[in-house]
């Protein structure tokens, strides 16, 4: 009888130990975009989230960003990209790394899956964002191609056998977008980023080449419309990303997340799409890789 209690106690420790160790677990995130500036519109909120409940956040951008300007470019252009991206990084609390691929040029050739499979190894990651390939920028379309040939691969230990492989797939996410053709984005995944989402327009306006010149620029705002100030900057950029009004299948996916809040009571949030390949994870395990879900 006392076996059986001491058998029974064990197995109760056991499952709390078992419990518990998924609740203390570091998480590791590795988002990864175009260009420097990619993954902190469409992920900043929750990477700063996930960073502020002690998980680890790499960005990786596949190119330099040598391109994306009206007056400058080359390696300046790219010098000045990665210190935007340095301080960026700094607001949000995670790890940014831009690779030297050039912008604009991008292509999901072998060399580039390559770099993407180490990156998620070294990371040693447990969720791997990316973007989807029906974007109007060929460079987004290309670096979400090369992600998803990458998926599989992290796990083959004859693919870049100089790095490690996975000892499990990732759960692969897509990170939101609006095209429509040739299928929509599936809003799965809700992250209310209300608390963080001053925190996400700061990391914004460290990217200063894209938002307070070439983004205007490329809309055809006048540059005397952009203010210089810091502070003004900042309401400035945080007023043209103004409120979200949200389309019914993002406010029942924030329902769904959040069951004890009202959507119309969100002001902003991101949104994210399981990928058909690596790990498909059950909506426990979604709960696990997101611990913020459900709590405000």
């Amino acid at each position: 009888m006392k076996k059986t209690i001491l058998l029974i106690g064990f197995i109760f420790i056991g499952l709390s130990m078992s419990g518990q160790d998924k609740e203390n677990k570091v998480l590791n995130i590795i988002a990864i975009g175009a260009h420097p500036d990619d993954c902190d519109s469409k992920f900043g909120g929750t990477a700063a989230l996930f960073a502020k409940m002690g998980h680890n956040v790499k960005f990786l951008a596949l190119t330099s960003g040598d391109a994306g300007h009206q007056s400058m470019g080359g390696g300046v252009l790219a010098k000045r990209r990665r210190t935007e991206a340095k301080n960026a990084a700094e607001i949000l609390g995670i790890e940014y790394e831009v690779l030297d691929n050039h912008d604009g040029e991008l292509l999901p050739t072998l060399n580039v899956r390559h770099q993407v499979i180490r990156r998620i190894r070294e990371w040693n990651a447990d969720i791997v964002l990316l973007l989807r390939s029906n974007d109007y920028h060929p460079d987004h379309r290309n670096a979400g191609i090369v992600v998803q040939d990458a998926a599989y691969l992290v796990i083959v230990p004859n693919v870049t056998p100089d790095t490690p492989p996975l000892k499990k797939n990732p759960v692969f996410l897509y990170m939101k977008d609006n095209f429509q053709k040739p299928n929509p984005f599936s809003n799965d995944i809700a992250i209310i980023i209300d608390k963080v989402y001053d925190q996400k327009i700061a990391a914004l306006a460290a990217h200063e080449s894209q938002m307070f010149e070439w983004g205007p620029w490329t809309n055809g705002i006048k540059e005397s419309e952009v203010p210089n100030g810091e502070k003004e900057r900042l309401a400035w950029l945080k007023l043209h990303s103004g409120k979200k009004n949200f389309e019914q299948i993002e406010m029942d996916a924030i329902k769904k997340w959040y069951p004890n809040e009202e959507p119309i009571d969100v002001e902003h949030a991101e949104f994210l799409e399981i990928c058909e390949y690596g790990k498909q994870p059950t909506e426990q395990e979604i709960k696990e890789l997101f611990p913020m879900l459900g709590n405000l």
